[in-house]
C-alpha cells in the first residue's frame, strides 16, 4: 500500500537526533528522505556500537533513507546541493546557528527562489533573543529549561533517561511540516518553520510555570510519585515487585479501600475522604498503602488490582521492555544485520510491515549525482 508522503522529496542537512527524528518519520511515511552528510558523516554514527557494531541512536532514526555525502566547501558540491533542493518539497537543517546560511542555503535564501518549498531550522534557542546564536545539545536545554529541576528526587535535580529534548523536538518539527504541507494545498505556498529545543522543553513546562507564576508554587522533585495526587507512588510486594498505582479520584480511592486495600469505610474517614486531605498526610496514606502491598504477592495484587479497576504498573527494567508481552516490534535491515524496535507509535490501516533500511555514509552519493546532474 502507498505510504501517504509517496512522491514527497525531503532534503535535510542533519546530524544528532532532533532533525533525524524528524525525518525518519518522514520516511516511515513513504517520502524521499535525501540525508546529506559530512564526508565524515554525521556524528552519530559514532555514538556506541550496540547494534551489530553500529550507534544505537543512528539506526533507530535513519532507517528508510538515501545517504550523500557532500562537502559544501566545494563548489561541485554546494552547486549539487542547490539543485537538490531547487526539487524538493521540505528542506531540514540542525546545523549550528548561522551554518546554513553561510554555506549559502538559508531558509530565506531558499525560500526566496521557491515559494513552494517548506523550510525547517531546528536549533538549541530559536531564532531570536540573547541565546539565538548559542550552540545546545540535548541535556544543556534539560537544565537550561528548567526540566532537570522537576526531575530526581528531594536530593538531586536528575536527567530524563533518553534525549526528550530532541526527540520531542522533532516530533513538533514533524508536525509542523504536517500542517505546512496541508496549508501548501490550499494556498500553493510553502512555509518557513523554526523549532527550538528550548521552545520545545518550555512548552513541556507549562504546567509547573504556570503553577509558579500564579500561586508561586516550586514543582517538587518526587521521584516516582505526583506532587499533588495521593496514593501515587511505588510500593513493594511481598515478593519485592515494585508496583506503581495512580488514584485519580475519589471513586478510585474507594475501590482500592474494599478491592485492594481490605479498608472498607476509610474513603469515609475525613482525614482520607478527598485527594486533598490524603495528598495532605501523604506519609499517613502511604504507609496504609504499602502494610497491605507488602502483605501480598505480586501475582495476588496485581489480580486484586485488575479486579477493582486500578490503574497500575510495575516498575519495568529494560530487560523487562524487551520481553515484555504489550511489545509489538517492526524490523529494518542494516550493513551489518537485521534491527528490531519498537513498532511506530500511531497504529493504522495499511501501515507498513517492515520499514526502509540504515544507509551507510554516501551510499547513494553517486546514484544522486548522476539523476541530479546540471
Amino acid at each position: 500500500m502507498p505510504g501517504a508522503l509517496d512522491g514527497l522529496l525531503v532534503v535535510s542537512v542533519e546530524q544528532a537526533v532532533a532533525a533525524p527524528y524528524c525525518t525518519a518519520r518522514l520516511a516511515d511515511a513513504g517520502a524521499r528522505v535525501i540525508k546529506i552528510e559530512r564526508p565524515e558523516g554525521d556524528f552519530a554514527r559514532g555514538y556506541d556500537g550496540y547494534v551489530h557494531g553500529l550507534a544505537s541512536y543512528f539506526v533507530w532514526l535513519n532507517r528508510g533513507k538515501q545517504s550523500v555525502a557532500l562537502d559544501f566547501k566545494e563548489k561541485e558540491d554546494s552547486a549539487l546541493l542547490h539543485r537538490l533542493i531547487g526539487k524538493a518539497d521540505v528542506l531540514v537543517q540542525n546545523l549550528a546557528p548561522g551554518a546554513a546560511e553561510r554555506a549559502g542555503f538559508g531558509s530565506a535564501a531558499m525560500r526566496a527562489k521557491d515559494k513552494r518549498l517548506i523550510t525547517v531550522d531546528i536549533s538549541g534557542y530559536g531564532d531570536h533573543g540573547p541565546y539565538k546564536d548559542r550552540r545546545a545539545y540535548d541535556l544543556l536545554v534539560q537544565a537550561e529549561s528548567g526540566m532537570a529541576s522537576i526531575t530526581g528526587t528531594s536530593h538531586a535535580p536528575g536527567r530524563i533517561g533518553v534525549s526528550a529534548t530532541d526527540i520531542g523536538t522533532g516530533m513538533y518539527a514533524h508536525a509542523a511540516i504536517l500542517e505546512a504541507l496541508i496549508a501548501r494545498q490550499k494556498t500553493g505556498e510553502g512555509r518557513t518553520i523554526s523549532v527550538s529545543l528550548f521552545s520545545a522543553m518550555a512548552e513541556w513546562m507549562s504546567v509547573p510555570l504556570l503553577a509558579k507564576d500564579y500561586a508561586d508554587y516550586d514543582w517538587p522533585r518526587l521521584g516516582l510519585t505526583h506532587p499533588t495526587i495521593a496514593p501515587y507512588g511505588v510500593y513493594s510486594t511481598q515478593d519485592r515487585v515494585p508496583v506503581l498505582i495512580s488514584i485519580q479520584n475519589d471513586r478510585e480511592f474507594a475501590r482500592l479501600c474494599e478491592g485492594v486495600l481490605d479498608k472498607p469505610g476509610l474513603e469515609r474517614d475525613p482525614l482520607y475522604a478527598t485527594n486533598k486531605a490524603r495528598n495532605a498526610r501523604r506519609d499517613d496514606t502511604n504507609a496504609i498503602v504499602q502494610a497491605s502491598f507488602g502483605a501480598q504477592s505480586f501475582d495476588t495484587l496485581a489480580a486484586r488490582l485488575d479486579a477493582a479497576q486500578i490503574a497500575w504498573a510495575r516498575v519495568s527494567s529494560v530487560a523487562d521492555l524487551s520481553t515484555h508481552p504489550q511489545l509489538k516490534r517492526i524490523g529494518f535491515g542494516s550493513a551489518n544485520g537485521e534491527v528490531s524496535v519498537p513498532a511506530l507509535a500511531a497504529s493504522y490501516t495499511g501501515e507498513p510491515e517492515r520499514l526502509g533500511d540504515v544507509p551507510e555514509l554516501g551510499q547513494h552519493t553517486d546514484e544522486v549525482r548522476r539523476e541530479f546532474a546540471a
